[in-house]
């Protein structure tokens, strides 16, 4: 009864230390993804020519960020962006798995090197650079790796002050499980599954299993097996944040959990000859399964932590090379399985949320890119919007003219919603911590995203001029008509270039110099300045026609109306493209 208060305190330092893992790790993470910035995003999107750049660019960032889940995030909402294919992005999600095994050998590494003459000068060292704002990041990805080496510490030695190698109900209970059978194995794998499902970290399990490990307690078949489910757990994270995505998203969240569902079933196959092995590589004699579990010796308990990382490594090295030449045929086994939606009454409802989900916000940089596609496709639909007002303005049959009305008061309504979305979603990226870039890029987003909306409006506007003209049976001149057609072309120029521009070649750009980014604006100040020229003649040659009744004022006023209104539309153009060359 004494000694159930430390048993206490113990458990709370053991919970303690895990949770200061899995933030350390998150914030090394995080800290690592903001340095890399943009360089991230184009690694993944543009490193994946084939199946084996894709791979090797997954293990890559993976080893970079630290966490296979935050590449397979990445991946999934660039597969939802549209910006990689479900096949690039299955290699890459292959990579991830390969990537992630550097976490199991730091983990390794803390239990068998002193890690505690680290943690204090990288606290020292970060703190400074986080005060320095220009090496903010560093600082920040300094300080993570000081708590994740800390708590490696602070689980190791909870470890030894637990005493778990001289805990008899402990080791009797590990002992009554026959590590000989495969429904053993399958019952620790599904725990391990189990426990990563909830707790959303690998890592967290892995350093328990190492520390149970370790101490003699946890045979290491048993350990094994809860490391392959680990391996089916962290698939959850993806899964989860691609429910709400797109089929493409689902379909790759859906082939990282195949993958891993694959390695298993196959080592299961052969899994004491497999694990006898791996454990024959680090120079580890693993125990017969059906020996006793008892203390481990010091050497046998550092050697055991590197044979569970080493295991880690070969079965997703093992698991990569055989399914690395299937990727065409794992496509076709998610699509069959995730078939695509038949587009029914909700499509129109969703099309503007085709690139963004609140649910896929993970780093700012992730979220910028979603939004910029979104922006760019509400920059399309605005486009597609005065298209049908140019059609509207030439249709003469009444039935016609009544239908095509309403789907620009239907687009109207549309944009209305897509512009609320965006903004709230960028509203949700806004509450992070975000760096001076990001929070300039948000702001002049915000800004692209309301004149996107006052385009629609104007759309609308010039509808609803051309319905009053019908409704009053008045009729435009053939000069009238000639010259708002010549107003319209420009208007139509001008939403192209900025189309043009919202898609941002910033790539092609770059490759030619900065005297083509200064073009694209050019063009778009010499054709707002034609509109502006146009508008002053047109209204000029109305109040001399109206004075030669040439036609009665009504119908001059429904044309100063319909000038004016296009002239406004010129004005938002301008401000969009203003506001994307801003922010890049």
């Amino acid at each position: 009864m004494e000694t159930s208060p430390n048993y206490l305190m113990v458990t709370l330092q053991l919970l303690g230390a895990l949770g200061l893992l899995i933030y350390g790790m998150r914030m090394m993470s995080d800290a690592l993804q903001k340095m890399a910035g943009p360089q991230l995003r184009h690694i993944l999107a543009k490193m994946t020519t084939n199946r084996v750049t894709g791979m090797l660019t997954g293990t890559l960032v993976t080893c970079a960020v630290q966490s296979s889940s935050a590449t397979t995030v990445m991946t999934v909402s660039f597969v939802s962006a549209g910006l990689l294919t479900l096949s690039q992005a299955i290699s890459v999600i292959m990579g991830a798995n390969i990537g992630t095994t550097l976490t199991a050998w730091i983990m390794s590494l803390g239990y068998n090197v002193d890690l505690t003459n680290v943690v204090f000068p990288s606290f020292m060292l970060g703190i400074i650079l986080i005060y320095m704002k220009r090496h903010r990041y560093l600082g920040d990805f300094l300080f993570g790796t000081a708590f994740l080496f800390l708590s490696l510490v602070m689980l190791s030695s909870t470890g030894k002050s637990m005493d778990l190698e001289h805990n008899e109900s402990l080791i009797a209970f590990f002992a009554s499980f026959d590590t000989s059978s495969h429904l053993t194995i399958l019952a620790f794998l599904a725990i391990g599954t189990l426990i990563t499902c909830i707790v959303q970290s690998s890592a967290a399990v892995m350093a328990i299993t190492i520390l149970l490990c370790s101490t003699g307690v946890l045979p290491i078949y048993l350990g094994i097996a809860l490391v392959m489910g680990e391996n089916i757990g962290t698939t959850a994270t993806a899964n989860l944040v691609a429910l709400g995505a797109n089929t493409q998203a689902r379909r790759a969240a859906l082939a990282h959990l195949l993958f891993n569902v694959f390695g298993v079933v196959w080592v299961l196959v052969v899994f004491y000859p497999f694990v006898d092995m791996v454990c024959s590589l680090v120079g580890y004699k693993a125990p017969a399964p059906s020996a006793s579990v008892g203390v481990a010796s010091a050497t046998a308990s550092a050697s055991v932590s590197v044979a569970l990382a080493m295991f880690h490594t070969c079965f997703n090295i093992i698991n990569t090379l055989i399914l690395i030449w299937f990727v065409p045929q794992m496509e076709r086994v998610v699509c069959w399985l995730l078939p695509e939606k038949e587009k029914g009454a909700q499509q129109e409802e969703e099309f503007h949320l085709q690139y963004i989900q609140s649910n896929l916000i993970q780093t700012p940089e992730i979220a910028v890119l979603q939004a910029q596609k979104e922006t760019s496709a509400f920059a399309e639909r605005v486009g597609s919007m005065f298209g049908m007002v140019r059609t509207l303005f030439q249709e003469t049959d009444p039935k016609d003219f009544s239908e095509l009305f309403r789907q620009i008061e239907h687009e109207e309504d549309l944009s209305d919603k897509m512009e609320i979305g965006i903004a709230r979603y960028l509203e949700q990226v806004s509450d992070g911590h975000l760096s001076d870039d990001t929070k300039q890029k948000i702001r002049q987003m915000l800004r692209e995203i309301s004149e996107l909306e006052s385009i629609g409006d104007a759309c609308y506007k010039l509808a609803r001029t051309m319905e009053r003209k019908q409704e009053s049976g008045k009729a435009f001149t053939a000069h009238q008509a000639e010259r708002l057609q010549t107003l319209m072309t420009l208007c139509d120029q001008a939403l192209t270039q900025m189309q043009t521009v919202m898609h941002g070649h910033r790539s092609e750009r770059q490759r030619v110099g900065a005297s083509a980014g200064m073009h694209d604006i050019r063009e778009t100040y010499r054709i707002e300045n034609d509109i502006n020229q146009l508008r002053q003649q047109l209204k000029a040659e109305n109040v001399r026609a109206v004075n030669d009744h040439e036609y009665d004022y009504a119908v001059g006023t429904l044309f100063v109306d319909m000038v004016n209104e296009l002239e406004k539309l010129g004005d938002y153009v301008v401000n969009v493209v203003e506001a994307r060359f801003r922010k890049q």
